[in-house]
C-alpha cells in the first residue's frame, strides 16, 4: 500500500508539473531575407512560472506551434532541455525582432546550457528541424506586437 502511495503521488506531481502555468496564444510570422513569411501559432511565455515551465513535459508540438519567451529587458539568456521532451530549434530575438542566434536540434532532457549570443529581448522555441526545413536564419525577423 504505502508503495501505490508514493507512485501515486509521483504521478500526480508530474500531472502538477505539467499544468501548473497557463498560457495565452498569439500569432507570430517569420519574415526571412527572401522575403518568404511563416506563420506560427504560438505560446507566450511572459511570467517567470511560465518562464521556468516552457516547453517541459510536452510530449508533442503541432508543426506550426512554438513557444514565445519575452523578457522585461534585453539581456542574456541561459536555457536547458531538462524535462524537456521534444527535440526543439532555439532562435535568440533582440528587441527589433532580429534573430541573432540560432541553437538548432537542441537533445532532449540535457543539462546543457544553451546561451544567447549576447542580449536577448526574447526566445522562440519550434520543433527541431524548422530552421533548416523554411530557411531561417539569423538576421530574418519576427513579426509580433512585442516588436514594434
Amino acid at each position: 500500500m504505502p508503495v501505490l502511495l508514493l507512485v501515486l503521488a509521483l504521478w500526480t506531481g508530474d500531472a502538477a508539473a505539467q499544468g501548473a502555468a497557463s498560457f495565452e496564444r498569439s500569432g507570430l510570422i517569420i519574415e526571412t531575407a527572401q522575403g518568404q513569411q511563416h506563420r506560427f501559432d504560438v505560446e507566450l511565455a511572459v511570467t517567470p512560472a511560465q518562464q521556468a515551465q516552457g516547453l517541459m513535459y510536452r510530449q508533442r508540438m503541432e508543426p506550426d506551434a512554438g513557444m514565445l519567451f519575452l523578457y522585461d529587458r534585453p539581456q542574456g539568456v541561459a536555457m536547458w532541455m531538462k524535462n524537456t521532451l521534444i527535440p526543439l530549434d532555439m532562435f535568440f530575438i533582440d528587441a527589433r525582432g532580429r534573430i541573432t542566434g540560432i541553437e538548432e536540434r537542441t537533445v532532449p532532457f540535457s543539462t546543457q546550457t544553451i546561451e544567447s549570443p549576447g542580449l536577448a529581448s526574447a526566445v522562440l522555441e519550434l520543433n527541431a528541424g524548422t530552421a533548416e526545413r523554411l530557411g531561417i536564419r539569423v538576421g530574418d525577423r519576427l513579426v509580433h506586437p512585442a516588436f514594434r
